[in-house]
């Protein structure tokens, strides 16, 4: 069981790193702290598309990642 769980452990994370780099960058810089800013104050535009898919996807797996974690805690060696 504890084996598995760590098998499943390890695909989340690399699921969840391949899907936090493929996601678009949304600020950079002094430029990107200042507009972050402004988006916060008057509200931004929902993601649409593929942006929309990736952040739900990193949702899901950043929820199996501490389930999994805490499960594996729970059982542990």
């Amino acid at each position: 069981m504890h084996a598995l769980l760590i098998t499943l452990l390890v695909i989340v994370c690399i699921g969840l790193i391949v899907v936090v780099l493929l996601q678009s960058g949304k600020s950079a810089g002094l430029s990107g702290a200042i507009s972050g800013g402004a988006e916060t104050l008057f509200g931004k535009q929902k993601a649409r598309g593929l942006d929309a898919v990736l952040q739900k996807a990193t949702i899901v797996l950043a929820v199996l990642f501490f389930v999994l974690t805490i499960a594996i805690a729970y059982t542990g060696i």
